[in-house]
Protein backbone atom coordinates (compact mmCIF):
# COMPACT_ATOMS: atom_id res chain seq x y z
CA UNK A 1 0.00 0.00 0.00
CA UNK A 2 1.31 3.45 -0.96
CA UNK A 3 0.41 6.23 1.49
CA UNK A 4 0.47 9.87 0.41
CA UNK A 5 0.05 13.13 2.32
CA UNK A 6 -0.41 16.59 0.77
CA UNK A 7 0.37 19.99 2.21
CA UNK A 8 -2.65 21.87 3.49
CA UNK A 9 -2.01 24.79 1.11
CA UNK A 10 -4.32 24.96 -1.92
CA UNK A 11 -2.71 23.47 -4.97
CA UNK A 12 -2.48 26.85 -6.73
CA UNK A 13 -0.48 28.31 -3.86
CA UNK A 14 1.56 25.11 -3.77
CA UNK A 15 2.48 25.65 -7.44
CA UNK A 16 3.34 29.32 -6.95
CA UNK A 17 5.76 28.70 -4.08
CA UNK A 18 8.74 27.90 -6.30
CA UNK A 19 12.31 29.04 -6.73
CA UNK A 20 14.90 28.48 -9.42
CA UNK A 21 16.82 25.21 -9.66
CA UNK A 22 19.48 24.02 -12.14
CA UNK A 23 18.93 27.33 -13.99
CA UNK A 24 16.62 30.30 -13.65
CA UNK A 25 14.10 28.53 -15.85
CA UNK A 26 13.52 25.59 -13.50
CA UNK A 27 11.47 25.43 -10.32
CA UNK A 28 11.15 23.34 -7.19
CA UNK A 29 8.24 23.10 -4.79
CA UNK A 30 8.78 24.56 -1.34
CA UNK A 31 5.70 22.79 0.00
CA UNK A 32 6.09 19.08 -0.64
CA UNK A 33 3.81 16.07 -0.82
CA UNK A 34 6.26 14.13 1.26
CA UNK A 35 6.65 11.01 -0.85
CA UNK A 36 5.21 7.51 -0.49
CA UNK A 37 6.41 4.03 0.41
CA UNK A 38 5.56 0.64 -1.06
CA UNK A 39 6.69 -2.77 0.16
CA UNK A 40 7.83 -4.77 -2.87
CA UNK A 41 9.16 -7.96 -1.29
CA UNK A 42 8.95 -9.11 2.30
CA UNK A 43 12.01 -11.29 1.69
CA UNK A 44 14.38 -11.85 -1.18
CA UNK A 45 16.35 -14.24 1.03
CA UNK A 46 19.49 -12.07 0.90
CA UNK A 47 20.23 -8.80 2.68
CA UNK A 48 21.04 -6.05 0.17
CA UNK A 49 24.54 -4.92 1.15
CA UNK A 50 25.46 -3.99 -2.45
CA UNK A 51 23.20 -2.94 -5.36
CA UNK A 52 23.62 -2.00 -9.02
CA UNK A 53 20.97 -1.26 -11.68
CA UNK A 54 21.83 -2.59 -15.16
CA UNK A 55 20.49 -1.36 -18.49
CA UNK A 56 18.08 -4.30 -18.76
CA UNK A 57 16.23 -2.97 -15.68
CA UNK A 58 17.54 -5.78 -13.51
CA UNK A 59 19.13 -4.94 -10.17
CA UNK A 60 22.10 -7.04 -9.05
CA UNK A 61 22.05 -7.44 -5.27
CA UNK A 62 24.57 -9.23 -3.10
CA UNK A 63 25.71 -9.63 0.47
CA UNK A 64 28.74 -11.49 1.84
CA UNK A 65 29.46 -15.23 1.77
CA UNK A 66 31.14 -15.90 5.11
CA UNK A 67 28.33 -15.59 7.65
CA UNK A 68 26.63 -18.94 7.04
CA UNK A 69 23.40 -19.75 5.26
CA UNK A 70 21.17 -17.13 3.70
CA UNK A 71 17.38 -17.58 3.43
CA UNK A 72 17.45 -18.44 -0.29
CA UNK A 73 18.54 -21.78 -1.72
CA UNK A 74 20.59 -22.09 -4.87
CA UNK A 75 18.65 -23.74 -7.71
CA UNK A 76 19.05 -27.30 -8.96
CA UNK A 77 20.91 -28.59 -5.95
CA UNK A 78 23.90 -26.31 -6.59
CA UNK A 79 26.32 -25.66 -3.73
CA UNK A 80 29.27 -23.33 -3.30
CA UNK A 81 32.35 -25.20 -2.14
CA UNK A 82 34.99 -22.93 -0.63
CA UNK A 83 37.69 -24.43 1.61
CA UNK A 84 38.67 -20.91 2.69
CA UNK A 85 35.22 -19.90 3.93
CA UNK A 86 35.19 -19.02 7.62
CA UNK A 87 31.61 -20.19 8.22
CA UNK A 88 30.58 -22.95 5.78
CA UNK A 89 32.90 -24.92 3.52
CA UNK A 90 29.88 -26.20 1.57
CA UNK A 91 27.03 -23.71 1.24
CA UNK A 92 23.91 -24.45 -0.81
CA UNK A 93 22.32 -21.02 -0.30
CA UNK A 94 22.57 -17.90 -2.46
CA UNK A 95 24.31 -14.71 -1.41
CA UNK A 96 23.31 -12.74 -4.49
CA UNK A 97 20.07 -12.19 -6.43
CA UNK A 98 18.93 -10.57 -9.64
CA UNK A 99 15.81 -8.46 -9.08
CA UNK A 100 13.57 -7.82 -12.09
CA UNK A 101 12.02 -4.39 -11.57
CA UNK A 102 9.26 -4.80 -14.18
CA UNK A 103 7.90 -8.05 -12.78
CA UNK A 104 8.87 -7.55 -9.13
CA UNK A 105 10.51 -10.98 -9.11
CA UNK A 106 13.98 -12.24 -8.22
CA UNK A 107 16.20 -15.22 -8.86
CA UNK A 108 19.25 -16.55 -6.99
CA UNK A 109 22.78 -16.04 -8.27
CA UNK A 110 26.00 -17.75 -7.22
CA UNK A 111 29.11 -15.90 -6.10
CA UNK A 112 32.12 -18.09 -5.35
CA UNK A 113 34.35 -16.02 -3.07
CA UNK A 114 33.68 -13.48 -0.35
CA UNK A 115 32.21 -10.17 -1.59
CA UNK A 116 32.01 -8.60 1.88
CA UNK A 117 32.48 -4.80 1.74
CA UNK A 118 33.55 -4.82 -1.91
CA UNK A 119 33.19 -2.31 -4.73
CA UNK A 120 32.45 -2.07 -8.44
CA UNK A 121 31.30 -0.12 -11.47
CA UNK A 122 29.49 -0.70 -14.74
CA UNK A 123 31.86 -0.77 -17.71
CA UNK A 124 31.12 1.05 -20.99
CA UNK A 125 29.73 -2.15 -22.53
CA UNK A 126 27.19 -2.49 -19.72
CA UNK A 127 28.82 -5.28 -17.71
CA UNK A 128 29.05 -4.93 -13.96
CA UNK A 129 32.70 -5.46 -13.07
CA UNK A 130 32.95 -5.97 -9.34
CA UNK A 131 36.17 -6.04 -7.35
CA UNK A 132 37.60 -7.19 -4.05
CA UNK A 133 36.06 -8.23 -0.76
CA UNK A 134 37.31 -10.13 2.25
CA UNK A 135 39.43 -13.23 2.80
CA UNK A 136 39.76 -15.18 -0.47
CA UNK A 137 37.75 -12.48 -2.28
CA UNK A 138 40.18 -9.63 -1.66
CA UNK A 139 41.92 -9.72 -5.06
CA UNK A 140 39.08 -11.18 -7.09
CA UNK A 141 37.31 -9.63 -10.07
CA UNK A 142 33.75 -10.75 -10.84
CA UNK A 143 31.64 -9.95 -13.89
CA UNK A 144 27.86 -9.88 -14.32
CA UNK A 145 26.44 -9.63 -17.84
CA UNK A 146 23.12 -7.79 -18.37
CA UNK A 147 21.42 -10.66 -20.20
CA UNK A 148 17.81 -11.79 -20.44
CA UNK A 149 17.69 -13.80 -17.25
CA UNK A 150 20.01 -16.79 -17.54
CA UNK A 151 23.35 -15.21 -16.68
CA UNK A 152 25.29 -15.71 -13.48
CA UNK A 153 28.46 -14.35 -11.91
CA UNK A 154 31.67 -15.07 -13.77
CA UNK A 155 34.67 -14.96 -11.44
CA UNK A 156 37.89 -14.14 -13.26
CA UNK A 157 40.38 -14.71 -10.43
CA UNK A 158 43.10 -12.82 -8.58
CA UNK A 159 43.26 -9.96 -11.05
CA UNK A 160 43.89 -7.19 -8.54
CA UNK A 161 47.40 -6.18 -7.51
CA UNK A 162 46.35 -5.71 -3.87
CA UNK A 163 43.50 -6.92 -1.64
CA UNK A 164 40.65 -4.41 -1.85
CA UNK A 165 38.36 -4.35 1.21
CA UNK A 166 36.32 -1.11 1.58
CA UNK A 167 37.76 0.36 -1.64
CA UNK A 168 36.16 2.82 -4.08
CA UNK A 169 35.85 2.40 -7.86
CA UNK A 170 35.39 5.13 -10.45
CA UNK A 171 34.90 4.73 -14.20
CA UNK A 172 37.46 6.79 -16.12
CA UNK A 173 37.19 8.59 -19.48
CA UNK A 174 39.36 5.92 -21.13
CA UNK A 175 36.93 3.15 -20.11
CA UNK A 176 39.01 1.68 -17.28
CA UNK A 177 38.07 1.61 -13.62
CA UNK A 178 40.37 3.08 -11.04
CA UNK A 179 40.21 1.14 -7.74
CA UNK A 180 41.27 3.29 -4.80
CA UNK A 181 42.30 2.36 -1.28
CA UNK A 182 40.80 -0.28 0.96
CA UNK A 183 41.73 -1.60 4.37
CA UNK A 184 45.45 -0.88 4.95
CA UNK A 185 45.91 -0.11 1.25
CA UNK A 186 47.29 3.39 0.70
CA UNK A 187 47.41 2.99 -3.05
CA UNK A 188 45.31 2.59 -6.19
CA UNK A 189 45.27 0.50 -9.35
CA UNK A 190 43.43 0.17 -12.65
CA UNK A 191 41.22 -2.46 -14.18
CA UNK A 192 41.43 -3.87 -16.83
CA UNK A 193 45.18 -4.34 -16.48
CA UNK A 194 47.68 -3.35 -19.13
CA UNK A 195 51.42 -3.66 -19.57
CA UNK A 196 51.67 0.07 -18.85
CA UNK A 197 49.70 -0.18 -15.59
CA UNK A 198 50.05 -3.69 -14.18
CA UNK A 199 50.37 -2.94 -10.48
CA UNK A 200 49.43 -0.62 -7.63
CA UNK A 201 50.54 3.00 -7.23
CA UNK A 202 51.24 4.74 -3.94
CA UNK A 203 48.74 7.34 -2.73
CA UNK A 204 50.13 8.97 0.47
CA UNK A 205 46.90 10.96 0.91
CA UNK A 206 45.20 7.80 2.15
CA UNK A 207 47.88 7.21 4.78
CA UNK A 208 47.69 10.86 5.85
CA UNK A 209 43.94 10.63 6.45
CA UNK A 210 44.07 7.53 8.65
CA UNK A 211 43.30 8.12 12.32
CA UNK A 212 45.96 6.85 14.76
CA UNK A 213 43.52 4.34 16.27
CA UNK A 214 41.08 3.80 13.40
CA UNK A 215 40.80 4.11 9.63
CA UNK A 216 38.28 6.83 8.79
CA UNK A 217 39.33 6.96 5.15
CA UNK A 218 37.69 3.78 3.86
CA UNK A 219 35.32 3.96 0.90
CA UNK A 220 36.80 7.37 0.01
CA UNK A 221 34.43 9.69 -1.87
CA UNK A 222 35.66 10.04 -5.46
CA UNK A 223 34.19 12.23 -8.22
CA UNK A 224 35.41 12.78 -11.79
CA UNK A 225 36.00 16.50 -12.35
CA UNK A 226 35.29 18.14 -15.72
CA UNK A 227 39.05 18.65 -16.19
CA UNK A 228 39.64 14.89 -16.03
CA UNK A 229 41.18 14.89 -12.56
CA UNK A 230 39.63 13.13 -9.57
CA UNK A 231 38.23 14.88 -6.52
CA UNK A 232 38.99 12.63 -3.54
CA UNK A 233 37.64 13.04 -0.04
CA UNK A 234 38.80 10.97 2.95
CA UNK A 235 38.22 11.53 6.67
CA UNK A 236 37.71 15.33 6.63
CA UNK A 237 40.16 16.28 3.88
CA UNK A 238 40.06 16.52 0.10
CA UNK A 239 42.45 16.73 -2.85
CA UNK A 240 42.27 17.00 -6.63
CA UNK A 241 44.30 14.14 -8.02
CA UNK A 242 45.87 13.66 -11.45
CA UNK A 243 45.91 9.87 -11.76
CA UNK A 244 47.77 10.02 -15.09
CA UNK A 245 50.81 11.68 -13.49
CA UNK A 246 50.21 10.28 -9.98
CA UNK A 247 50.22 13.81 -8.64
CA UNK A 248 48.11 15.89 -6.25
CA UNK A 249 47.29 19.07 -8.17
CA UNK A 250 45.21 20.78 -5.49
CA UNK A 251 44.57 20.54 -1.77
CA UNK A 252 41.27 21.78 -0.34
CA UNK A 253 40.49 23.16 3.11
CA UNK A 254 39.47 20.56 5.70
CA UNK A 255 35.76 20.05 6.29
CA UNK A 256 35.78 20.73 10.03
CA UNK A 257 37.50 18.36 12.43
CA UNK A 258 35.21 15.33 12.30
CA UNK A 259 35.47 12.33 9.94
CA UNK A 260 32.93 11.65 7.21
CA UNK A 261 34.13 8.34 5.75
CA UNK A 262 33.73 4.74 6.91
CA UNK A 263 33.18 3.86 9.70
CA UNK A 264 31.98 7.39 10.41
CA UNK A 265 30.05 6.87 7.17
CA UNK A 266 28.65 10.10 5.84
CA UNK A 267 27.93 10.29 2.12
CA UNK A 268 28.72 12.46 -0.89
CA UNK A 269 27.44 13.39 -4.35
CA UNK A 270 28.70 15.44 -7.24
CA UNK A 271 25.89 17.95 -7.74
CA UNK A 272 24.25 18.15 -11.21
CA UNK A 273 26.44 19.43 -14.02
CA UNK A 274 24.53 21.81 -16.30
CA UNK A 275 26.21 21.46 -19.70
CA UNK A 276 24.05 24.25 -21.13
CA UNK A 277 25.99 26.82 -19.14
CA UNK A 278 28.93 28.62 -20.76
CA UNK A 279 31.07 27.50 -17.84
CA UNK A 280 30.09 24.31 -16.05
CA UNK A 281 30.09 24.80 -12.29
CA UNK A 282 31.30 21.76 -10.35
CA UNK A 283 30.14 21.35 -6.75
CA UNK A 284 30.54 18.49 -4.29
CA UNK A 285 28.18 17.89 -1.39
CA UNK A 286 29.20 15.86 1.69
CA UNK A 287 26.55 15.15 4.33
CA UNK A 288 26.47 13.44 7.70
CA UNK A 289 29.07 11.30 9.42
CA UNK A 290 30.07 10.85 13.05
CA UNK A 291 32.11 12.98 15.46
CA UNK A 292 35.70 12.00 16.05
CA UNK A 293 35.96 9.16 18.55
CA UNK A 294 32.42 7.88 17.93
CA UNK A 295 33.52 4.40 16.87
CA UNK A 296 35.57 3.80 20.01
CA UNK A 297 32.77 5.28 22.12
CA UNK A 298 30.20 2.97 20.51
CA UNK A 299 32.39 -0.04 21.23
CA UNK A 300 32.06 0.90 24.91
CA UNK A 301 28.28 1.35 24.75
CA UNK A 302 28.27 5.14 24.34
CA UNK A 303 26.42 6.11 21.17
CA UNK A 304 27.35 9.68 20.21
CA UNK A 305 24.92 11.70 18.13
CA UNK A 306 25.75 11.72 14.41
CA UNK A 307 26.84 14.82 12.53
CA UNK A 308 23.96 17.03 11.46
CA UNK A 309 25.78 19.10 8.86
CA UNK A 310 26.58 19.09 5.16
CA UNK A 311 29.55 20.72 3.48
CA UNK A 312 29.31 22.06 -0.07
CA UNK A 313 32.28 23.23 -2.12
CA UNK A 314 32.88 24.60 -5.64
CA UNK A 315 35.94 22.55 -6.46
CA UNK A 316 37.18 24.63 -9.41
CA UNK A 317 36.88 28.03 -7.75
CA UNK A 318 40.13 30.00 -7.34
CA UNK A 319 39.69 30.00 -3.55
CA UNK A 320 37.24 27.21 -2.70
CA UNK A 321 35.78 26.92 0.77
CA UNK A 322 33.18 24.69 2.36
CA UNK A 323 29.73 26.19 2.89
CA UNK A 324 28.11 24.52 5.90
CA UNK A 325 24.40 23.68 6.06
CA UNK A 326 22.38 21.99 8.79
CA UNK A 327 20.20 18.98 8.00
CA UNK A 328 16.74 18.50 9.58
CA UNK A 329 18.04 15.30 11.23
CA UNK A 330 21.48 14.02 12.21
CA UNK A 331 22.49 11.10 10.01
CA UNK A 332 25.21 8.47 9.81
CA UNK A 333 25.18 5.57 7.30
CA UNK A 334 22.73 7.50 5.11
CA UNK A 335 22.64 7.06 1.32
CA UNK A 336 22.56 10.03 -1.04
CA UNK A 337 20.82 9.68 -4.42
CA UNK A 338 20.71 12.10 -7.33
CA UNK A 339 17.08 12.30 -8.45
CA UNK A 340 16.26 12.88 -12.16
CA UNK A 341 15.12 16.46 -11.51
CA UNK A 342 18.45 17.45 -9.95
CA UNK A 343 17.37 17.15 -6.33
CA UNK A 344 19.33 15.01 -3.87
CA UNK A 345 17.66 12.38 -1.69
CA UNK A 346 19.12 11.50 1.73
CA UNK A 347 17.74 8.17 2.92
CA UNK A 348 18.47 5.33 5.39
CA UNK A 349 20.85 5.45 8.35
CA UNK A 350 20.96 6.23 12.05
CA UNK A 351 20.95 9.28 14.31
CA UNK A 352 23.75 8.08 16.61
CA UNK A 353 26.76 5.78 16.64
CA UNK A 354 28.72 4.61 13.62
CA UNK A 355 28.98 1.84 11.07
CA UNK A 356 30.08 -1.53 12.44
CA UNK A 357 28.46 -4.47 14.17
CA UNK A 358 25.75 -3.22 16.58
CA UNK A 359 27.26 0.29 16.66
CA UNK A 360 24.28 2.30 15.33
CA UNK A 361 21.30 3.64 17.28
CA UNK A 362 18.24 5.78 16.56
CA UNK A 363 17.16 4.82 13.03
CA UNK A 364 16.34 7.83 10.85
CA UNK A 365 13.10 6.78 9.19
CA UNK A 366 12.40 10.03 7.32
CA UNK A 367 14.12 10.65 3.99
CA UNK A 368 15.11 14.22 3.24
CA UNK A 369 15.15 15.95 -0.16
CA UNK A 370 17.86 18.56 -0.72
CA UNK A 371 17.20 21.24 -3.37
CA UNK A 372 20.66 22.35 -4.55
CA UNK A 373 19.49 25.62 -6.13
CA UNK A 374 17.11 26.60 -3.37
CA UNK A 375 17.79 29.58 -1.10
CA UNK A 376 20.11 28.95 1.82
CA UNK A 377 18.20 27.80 4.85
CA UNK A 378 15.36 26.37 2.76
CA UNK A 379 17.06 23.60 0.82
CA UNK A 380 16.03 20.63 2.98
CA UNK A 381 12.58 19.07 2.86
CA UNK A 382 11.55 16.29 5.23
CA UNK A 383 9.69 13.35 3.68
CA UNK A 384 7.24 10.75 4.95
CA UNK A 385 8.88 7.99 7.02
CA UNK A 386 9.25 4.31 6.35
CA UNK A 387 8.36 1.80 9.05
CA UNK A 388 11.50 -0.30 8.48
CA UNK A 389 14.80 0.76 10.10
CA UNK A 390 17.60 0.72 7.53
CA UNK A 391 20.77 0.63 9.56
CA UNK A 392 24.25 -0.73 8.86
CA UNK A 393 24.54 -2.46 5.46
CA UNK A 394 21.54 -0.75 3.85
CA UNK A 395 21.41 0.43 0.25
CA UNK A 396 19.30 2.56 -2.11
CA UNK A 397 19.35 3.11 -5.88
CA UNK A 398 17.36 5.11 -8.44
CA UNK A 399 15.10 3.13 -10.78
CA UNK A 400 14.15 4.04 -14.35
CA UNK A 401 10.58 4.92 -13.35
CA UNK A 402 11.81 7.54 -10.87
CA UNK A 403 11.29 5.50 -7.71
CA UNK A 404 14.13 4.68 -5.32
CA UNK A 405 14.70 1.02 -4.46
CA UNK A 406 15.64 0.55 -0.80
CA UNK A 407 16.93 -2.65 0.80
CA UNK A 408 19.28 -4.20 3.28
CA UNK A 409 20.11 -3.55 6.95
CA UNK A 410 22.07 -6.15 8.85
CA UNK A 411 24.18 -4.86 11.74
CA UNK A 412 25.00 -8.40 12.87
CA UNK A 413 27.78 -10.87 12.10
CA UNK A 414 25.14 -13.32 10.84
CA UNK A 415 21.46 -13.13 9.97
CA UNK A 416 19.52 -12.39 13.20
CA UNK A 417 15.74 -12.03 13.18
CA UNK A 418 14.84 -12.03 16.87
CA UNK A 419 16.28 -10.97 20.20
CA UNK A 420 18.13 -8.01 18.65
CA UNK A 421 17.41 -4.28 18.42
CA UNK A 422 17.43 -4.20 14.63
CA UNK A 423 16.59 -7.55 13.00
CA UNK A 424 18.24 -8.45 9.70
CA UNK A 425 16.19 -7.05 6.82
CA UNK A 426 15.63 -9.17 3.70
CA UNK A 427 12.87 -6.91 2.37
CA UNK A 428 12.78 -4.49 -0.56
CA UNK A 429 10.82 -1.22 -0.52
CA UNK A 430 10.28 1.50 -3.11
CA UNK A 431 10.24 5.15 -2.08
CA UNK A 432 8.32 7.40 -4.48
CA UNK A 433 9.44 11.02 -4.27
CA UNK A 434 6.71 13.66 -4.30
CA UNK A 435 7.08 14.18 -8.05
CA UNK A 436 5.29 10.82 -8.42
CA UNK A 437 2.25 12.06 -6.47
CA UNK A 438 -0.87 11.41 -8.59
CA UNK A 439 -1.58 15.14 -8.37
CA UNK A 440 1.43 15.72 -10.61
CA UNK A 441 0.34 13.29 -13.35
CA UNK A 442 -0.75 16.08 -15.73
CA UNK A 443 2.71 17.63 -15.43
CA UNK A 444 4.63 14.40 -15.99
CA UNK A 445 6.18 14.08 -19.47
CA UNK A 446 6.11 10.84 -21.42
CA UNK A 447 8.99 10.27 -23.85
CA UNK A 448 7.94 9.20 -27.36
CA UNK A 449 11.34 9.32 -29.06
CA UNK A 450 14.10 8.30 -29.20
CA UNK A 451 13.44 4.69 -28.32
CA UNK A 452 15.07 3.22 -25.25
CA UNK A 453 18.57 1.79 -25.82
CA UNK A 454 19.33 4.56 -28.36
CA UNK A 455 23.02 5.07 -29.13
CA UNK A 456 24.53 8.55 -29.22
CA UNK A 457 27.89 9.98 -30.19
CA UNK A 458 29.71 12.61 -28.18
CA UNK A 459 28.47 16.09 -29.06
CA UNK A 460 25.52 14.75 -31.08
CA UNK A 461 22.44 16.96 -31.29
CA UNK A 462 19.15 15.14 -31.11
CA UNK A 463 15.49 15.80 -30.42
CA UNK A 464 13.53 14.29 -27.55
CA UNK A 465 9.83 14.08 -28.38
CA UNK A 466 7.45 13.91 -25.43
CA UNK A 467 3.85 14.42 -24.45
CA UNK A 468 2.30 16.15 -21.44
CA UNK A 469 -1.32 15.58 -20.46
CA UNK A 470 -1.77 19.09 -19.09
CA UNK A 471 -0.50 22.47 -20.25
CA UNK A 472 3.22 22.86 -20.91
CA UNK A 473 5.40 25.50 -19.26
CA UNK A 474 8.10 25.82 -21.95
CA UNK A 475 10.52 27.62 -19.67
CA UNK A 476 10.41 24.75 -17.15
CA UNK A 477 11.65 21.85 -19.28
CA UNK A 478 15.04 20.18 -19.07
CA UNK A 479 16.68 16.98 -20.28
CA UNK A 480 18.88 15.13 -17.81
CA UNK A 481 20.98 11.99 -17.96
CA UNK A 482 21.97 9.93 -14.92
CA UNK A 483 24.71 7.31 -14.58
CA UNK A 484 23.33 4.53 -12.35
CA UNK A 485 25.80 3.96 -9.51
CA UNK A 486 27.20 1.01 -7.60
CA UNK A 487 25.91 1.51 -4.07
CA UNK A 488 27.21 0.11 -0.78
CA UNK A 489 28.01 1.37 2.72
CA UNK A 490 26.28 4.76 2.32
CA UNK A 491 28.16 5.70 -0.85
CA UNK A 492 27.16 5.52 -4.52
CA UNK A 493 30.20 5.10 -6.78
CA UNK A 494 30.17 6.57 -10.28
CA UNK A 495 26.93 8.52 -9.66
CA UNK A 496 26.59 11.44 -12.08
CA UNK A 497 23.82 13.69 -13.43
CA UNK A 498 24.16 16.05 -16.37
CA UNK A 499 21.67 18.56 -17.79
CA UNK A 500 21.95 18.28 -21.58
CA UNK A 501 18.90 20.12 -22.94
CA UNK A 502 15.85 22.27 -22.34
CA UNK A 503 16.53 25.66 -23.90
CA UNK A 504 14.78 24.89 -27.20
CA UNK A 505 11.26 23.50 -26.83
CA UNK A 506 8.78 23.45 -29.72
CA UNK A 507 5.40 21.95 -30.56
CA UNK A 508 5.51 18.68 -32.47
CA UNK A 509 2.98 16.69 -34.46
CA UNK A 510 0.25 15.29 -32.24
CA UNK A 511 -1.92 16.50 -29.39
CA UNK A 512 0.05 17.82 -26.41
CA UNK A 513 3.25 16.68 -28.13
CA UNK A 514 6.48 18.63 -27.95
CA UNK A 515 10.10 18.40 -28.96
CA UNK A 516 13.08 19.54 -26.93
CA UNK A 517 16.61 19.82 -28.32
CA UNK A 518 19.39 18.05 -26.44
CA UNK A 519 23.11 17.70 -27.03
CA UNK A 520 25.07 14.68 -25.86
CA UNK A 521 28.09 15.54 -23.67
CA UNK A 522 31.06 16.68 -25.71
CA UNK A 523 33.62 14.26 -24.30
CA UNK A 524 34.23 11.24 -22.11
CA UNK A 525 35.71 13.56 -19.49
CA UNK A 526 32.25 15.02 -18.99
CA UNK A 527 30.50 11.65 -19.25
CA UNK A 528 32.49 8.41 -19.52
CA UNK A 529 31.25 6.12 -22.26
CA UNK A 530 28.44 3.81 -21.25
CA UNK A 531 24.77 3.54 -20.40
CA UNK A 532 22.76 6.39 -18.90
CA UNK A 533 19.15 7.00 -17.96
CA UNK A 534 17.66 9.93 -19.90
CA UNK A 535 14.72 11.91 -18.48
CA UNK A 536 12.60 14.84 -19.59
CA UNK A 537 11.82 17.03 -16.58
CA UNK A 538 8.82 19.38 -16.62
CA UNK A 539 8.26 21.72 -13.67
CA UNK A 540 10.54 19.44 -11.63
CA UNK A 541 8.45 16.36 -12.49
CA UNK A 542 10.53 13.80 -14.44
CA UNK A 543 9.31 11.41 -17.08
CA UNK A 544 9.97 7.72 -16.86
CA UNK A 545 13.53 7.32 -18.10
CA UNK A 546 14.84 5.66 -21.21
CA UNK A 547 18.22 4.00 -21.59
CA UNK A 548 20.78 5.59 -23.89
CA UNK A 549 24.35 4.60 -24.64
CA UNK A 550 26.98 7.27 -25.21
CA UNK A 551 29.94 6.06 -27.24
Amino acid sequence: MISWSRDALPFLLFRLLAVAILSQRHTFMVAADGGGWQLLQRSIGVSAMHMQLLHNDRVIIFDRTDFGKSNLSLPGGKCRRDPNDQALKVDCTAHSVEFDVATNTFRPLMVLTDTWCSSGSVMPDGRLVQTGGFNDGGQKVRVMEPCGGGCDWNEIGDELAAPRWYATNQLLPDGRQIVIGGRRQFNYEFYPKSTKAPGAYSLPFLAQTTDPNLENNLYPFVHLNVDGNLFMFANNRAILFDYVRNKVVRTYPALGGDPRNYPSSGSSVLLPLDLQMAKVEVEVLVCGGAPKGSYVAASKGNFVGALGTCGRIKINDPNPNWAIETMPKRRVMGDMMLLPNGDVLLINGAGAGTAGWEFGRGPVLNPVVYHPAGPEGKRFELQNPTTIPRMYHSTAILLRDGRVLVGGSNPHVGYSFSGVLFPTELSLEAFSPSYLDPGNSDLRPKIQAPASQAQLKYGQKFAVVFTVAGSLAQNAVSVTIVAPPFTTHAYSMNQRLLVIGGKKVAAAAGKNTFSVEAVAPASATLAPSGYYLLFVVHQMVPSEGIWIKID
